[in-house]
């Protein structure tokens, strides 16, 4: 196991820092520390422990510079897309600061005069979180918030790419007072500290983002402990474009979902379904408006698209576009490079293709790049076909001024977040999370807390004598 891992800026392949990683040793300490600090954290009262959830929120709002630009250098996107995660990774907490005083009991009437049923819940216990590197702080934040919310304890395990915005973080939950055993870091590969957290029966829960492979891998390991498991994993975002759609509206919300983080995000949209009879107008109109994006330095002002996270990322998009481009499809803009391999950065002009059709690589994979290719249909229930003919089922977008044909694409679409006239439906208010291979449970929203909690059901009898 190496000893540290080396954070690079991936818009310039400098070195930002070096990070030590955690032992076997180390990190079975931590988790044995963390099940220790349970038995205290969950006996603390639900007003004080939303207390602390302000506090941390607070202090992150008053480093939220300092925050968003370690973000951008080690992960690349945009200084402001940067600000504006913190903001969203903010909302967790403070959402979840208010759920903390709404985890309610209930009674039951019993089938005898002699009896009383209570149902009560109470926190799982030790929650382990595994966190991808395209948003390091708001997918930390949506599993944190909550599990310390409930009661129950934390470790999370950032992405190798982006450990130092999730240390920041954890580093502010101490300050704002939050017990230093009741949220702990560590750091190391996915191989060796995943195992370490799906093989400990001190760890009741593991909740992961990221690939599906690894999230079944993950489900897989935490069945001999019998864990409860969240898993936000993979998705191929359809995007569908009605005969009736605001194209003007349309344009800009599909370069919103599509673009950000340079596509590079698990809701993105990926492929992009247009009725034939506004096909044209709409290619020429999103085209134009992709061909103005800056792509560049995520410090740097007026950056619209940073760099592609790695090598491996990189090699990926690029392949998938050849493939497109080998079978048929034509490149209304983009398709430029700008890549140092001994450097180590890699930037992709945000690219549109047309004319793409299922046999392509990229209709039927998840792209993780600025890439949009377009495709035609002629019914609503062939565009229901295209879109859910995949193993995933995590966002989906759809765009009319019709509210039959709305609601009828509503109730067909197989996946769990559904965008209508909006390129941006994620919030920490509402339930986040998909069907099919996309994953298991929800993140977010009053549902979000429910997976770190366990029911209870008390039975009390003899109440007459």
């Amino acid at each position: 196991m190496s000893t540290s891992i080396e954070v690079r800026n991936p818009a310039t392949g400098e070195r930002i820092q070096e990070v030590n990683v955690q032992t076997t040793e180390e990190i079975q300490t931590a988790i044995e520390k963390g099940h220790k600090e349970f038995k205290k954290w969950s006996k603390i009262n639900a007003h004080e422990r939303s207390r602390l959830l302000q506090e941390w929120s607070q202090r992150i709002q008053e480093n939220k510079e300092e925050i968003a630009k370690v973000m951008t250098m080690e992960n690349g996107k945009p200084l402001s897309e940067s600000l504006g995660e913190v903001n969203y990774a903010t909302s967790y907490i403070d959402w979840y600061a208010g759920e903390a005083l709404r985890v309610y009991g209930r009674t039951v009437p019993a089938a005898a005069e002699s009896k009383r049923i209570v149902i009560s819940r109470q926190p799982i216990g030790l929650v382990a979180a595994i966190t991808p590197w395209n948003f390091p702080a708001a997918m930390m934040t949506r599993k944190a918030a909550p599990a310390l919310a409930a009661g129950c304890t934390f470790i999370v395990k950032p992405a190798e790419d982006t450990p130092l915005t999730t240390m920041t973080l954890v580093k502010l939950a101490h300050e704002a007072g939050i017990p230093k055993d009741a949220i702990q870091y560590v750091n190391g590969k996915g191989s060796v500290v995943g195992p370490l957290f799906t093989e400990s029966k001190l760890i009741r829960k593991i909740t992961f983002t990221g690939s599906t492979p690894v999230g079944k891998s993950l489900i897989k390991g935490s069945a001999d402990t019998v864990k409860h498991v969240t898993m936000e994993l993979g998705g191929h975002a359809p995007l569908i474009i009605a005969e009736d759609a605001d194209i003007d509206l349309a344009v800009n919300q599909t370069i919103f979902s599509k673009y950000r983080n340079a596509g590079q995000t698990c809701v993105c949209v990926n492929r992009i379904l247009v009725h034939e009879s506004v096909e044209d107008e709409f290619a020429e109109k999103f085209t134009k408006a992709v061909a103005k994006l800056s792509v560049g330095n995520g410090l740097d002002e007026g950056t619209d698209i940073g760099p592609i996270i790695n090598e491996k990322g990189f090699d990926k998009v690029v392949a998938q576009v050849n493939d497109a481009i080998e079978k048929g499809a034509e490149v209304l803009t983009g398709n430029e490079y700008v890549v140092d391999r001994e450097k180590g950065y890699y930037f992709i002009h945000p690219t549109v293709l047309r004319n793409v059709d299922a046999s392509m690589e990229i209709m039927q994979e998840e792209t993780f790049g600025p890439v949009a290719p377009i495709t035609s249909f002629k019914t609503l229930e062939e565009a229901i076909e295209i879109a859910n003919n995949t193993p995933y089922g995590l966002a989906a977008y759809f765009f009319t001024e019709n509210y039959k044909t709305g609601m009828y694409l509503h109730d067909h679409l197989d996946f769990g977040i559904i965008g209508w006239n909006d390129g941006a439906p994620s919030a920490a208010h509402a339930p986040f999370g998909g069907m099919k291979d996309s994953g298991l449970g929800r993140e977010g929203g009053t549902e979000g807390i429910e997976p770190y909690l366990e029911t209870k059901y008390l039975s009390v009898g003899n109440l007459l004598d």
